[in-house]
């Protein structure tokens, strides 16, 4: 069996498949022709993404800006092979209407819901905070997991420097809710909601005066709001966060790191791997797109095929023997490079090489041919 068909197989016994990488790999499109390849499968697919390609958006009739799960025309799928039983719904991941969502969750009363939504510090930290975006995405994953309409979940994990963020998200963001800098607000917060400086040390007092006088003493009000709320919900964030972690842990759950061939794309994936092993996860596979074709040059084919081109055009076998020689040599590098992930996973990790197309990914068709290609 070879590994493309072994990847196959993960579609059918896995719940969840995470595709993991940098950005730039064609990760997303990875993600999306698993998706199709479940769907040719029979099985009910959600694919959910942090940012879909527009063009792929619109060839598969779904409104690209919205975060509402839009299900794809059942006509468009049996036009490749995808039968009755099986479906295809994407979603886009929005951070902050999750992050709402969390909070809506773990408010004990409607009025200490409002009170974090409408916070300034709130609406910044649901949008720009780093680490927020990664955990959202985890967070989206964990609350759909359970969902009786999908029979697998696909997640392309969001386009960070580190594609193994998600992993430290849930805690990072814990931490900060209780770290000495939020304590040190908590313990300047009278009863009554309002900013003291009677209550902490003299250097503090400082401290916060001098940090009013730049932002504005509302500012500080609104930061030690904030954070008494949140400080309120600590409980029920950090257990959410840790069943969120554990989640990521499940023998349900399975890793594709997509790279390609590239030396610095390549040893992104080994560090991922490494990384992953570490955490006590294993990489299920590989996935490496753009990879040049080797061939041998003295093909008497490529020769004959040559010759008919060019016709009377003398210039032409010349050109075209540059570039088949350029193109082969291409191909050998690509193929020396991806001796780097020997040895970077456990053994059985699975390698399928995706070959380099003239153009993107952009309507169902060629999306159906890659998925063909990764899981035939």
């Amino acid at each position: 069996m070879s590994d493309a068909e072994r990847l196959s197989s993960l579609l059918e016994t896995r719940r969840i498949v995470l595709c993991v990488g940098v950005g730039g790999v064609g990760k997303t499109t990875t993600a999306a022709a698993l998706s199709l390849a479940a769907a040719r499968r029979g099985k009910r697919v959600l694919c959910l993404t942090i940012d879909p390609a527009r063009r792929l958006a619109q060839s598969l009739g779904i409104e690209w800006a919205s975060t509402e799960a839009s299900t794809i025309d059942k006509a468009l799928l049996a036009k490749v092979g995808v039968p009755a039983s099986g479906s295809l719904t994407i979603m886009r991941v929005d951070t902050k209407s999750t992050f709402d969502g969390l909070i809506t969750q773990l408010a004990p009363s409607v009025e200490r819901r409002d009170r974090i939504l409408n916070n300034v510090l709130y609406r910044y930290i649901s949008t720009s905070l780093a680490g927020t975006q990664e955990y959202m995405a985890m967070e989206k994953l964990y609350s759909l997991r359970s969902d009786p309409r999908f029979d697998i979940i696909l997640l392309d994990t969001p386009p960070t420097a580190n594609a193994l963020d998600f992993l430290d998200a849930p805690g990072r963001l814990v931490g900060a809710i209780d770290s000495p800098a939020i304590r040190w607000f908590v313990d300047a917060l009278e009863s009554s909601g309002k900013l003291s400086f009677n209550l902490v040390a003299k250097s503090t007092a400082l401290l916060l005066k001098g940090i009013s006088k730049v932002t504005g003493g509302g500012f500080l009000e609104q930061v030690a709001a904030f954070i008494s709320e949140m400080n309120a919900l600590f409980g029920g964030w950090k257990q959410r966060a840790d069943a969120v972690a554990a989640a990521l842990r499940g023998k349900d759950v399975a890793y594709v790191l997509v790279t390609t061939p590239d030396p610095l794309a390549l040893r992104e994936v080994t560090y991922f791997a490494e990384r992953l092993r570490k955490e006590g996860m294993i990489p299920d596979a590989f996935v490496v797109n753009r990879v040049n074709p080797s061939f041998p040059l003295e093909d008497e084919k490529l020769g004959a095929d040559v010759a008919e081109i060019a016709g009377s055009d003398v210039t032409l076998p010349a050109r075209a023997a540059r570039a088949l020689k350029d193109a082969s040599r291409q191909g050998k590098l690509d193929r020396l490079h991806l001796f780097a992930l020997e040895g970077a996973a456990p053994e059985g990790t699975l390698t399928v090489l995706v070959p380099a197309y003239a153009s993107d990914v952009y309507d169902l068709e060629a999306l159906s041919e890659i998925s063909r290609v990764l899981a035939p």
